[in-house]
């Protein structure tokens, strides 16, 4: 199986796409996963294109109230189908929408790959519909066919634990996880200031050990790629020091670091 390596442009914005594309190439990147709005998609897919990089787009519902929402979504999926990017992680719904409308919001996504070919996961995370470990398991019962991007690092912040006690949870949505954003979050946040500290030797570990499970059950199902995003954030996202707003770690060399680590870990 293959395992590639996306860099997020979260937190490039200061440079190009031409540019970030090139560092991100030099670095021992596969691709590039990129939230691009309508005016910037057929740039993301030509210049990734032209620096040998695979690209995944994302996409983003919109709207003051429900309807609005949906048809955003649908409109915005529709469109970034069309740039035929290797897939669409998608951050669906809102916590505080109904089961009900969250469903339908799934369900057009399902649409849109049937119509499209173009694959569409939901990413796990605070906000959506998957903000939790328990919270997503009423969507994986009614929806089984939906498909998951694995970042599990909301949910430990959610439960203020690394979900020992509700692994049953976690197994279920490790069975459907097809993509892995390789962030580590903690009971406080979800993402640690810098997973090299040997503080959070523990809170790695946890993390990489449901990466190992959703990598084996894609080996042993003969999957051809196995895909990860390092997405550490920047600043904001990744704690600052007060008044000089300074960040505590780099989020490039963070992300590098967690590519690596993966790479000796799986030895590939």
């Amino acid at each position: 199986m293959k395992t590639q390596f996306f860099c997020p442009y979260w937190g490039l914005e200061n440079l190009s796409y031409t540019d970030a594309a090139k560092r991100v190439k030099a670095a021992g990147y596969d691709g590039m996963e990129i939230a691009a709005g309508p005016d910037k998609r057929n740039e993301a897919v030509q210049v990734t294109h032209d620096n040998g990089l695979d690209l995944i787009l994302m996409a983003f519902g919109a709207g003051s109230n429900f309807t609005e929402h949906k048809k955003k979504y649908q409109d915005d999926l529709l469109n970034i189908a069309s740039y035929k990017p290797l897939f669409i992680n998608a951050h669906t719904g809102h916590d505080y929408f109904t089961f009900e409308q969250n469903v339908e919001l799934i369900q057009v996504a399902i649409a849109v790959e049937k119509q499209t070919g173009v694959r569409i996961l939901h990413e796990t995370h605070r906000g959506r519909f998957s903000y939790s470990a328990p919270a997503i398991q009423y969507y994986l019962l009614k929806v089984p066919e939906m498909r998951l991007t694995a970042d599990y690092s909301h949910w430990v912040n959610v439960a203020e634990s690394y979900l020992t006690d509700q692994m049953e949870n976690v197994n279920r949505a490790i069975k459907v996880s097809d993509h892995i954003h390789c962030r580590v979050g903690h009971t406080q946040g979800p993402q640690v200031n810098d997973p090299r500290a040997p503080e959070w030797k523990d809170a790695l570990e946890s993390h990489a050990k449901w990466w190992d499970s959703i990598r084996d059950r894609l080996q042993k199902a003969n999957a051809p790629t196995l895909t990860i995003t390092c997405e550490f954030g920047p600043a904001g996202y990744l704690p600052t020091l007060p008044f000089t707003q300074q960040p505590v770690a780099s989020q490039w060399d963070v992300n590098v670091f967690m590519k690596d680590y993966l790479k000796k870990r799986w030895q590939v």
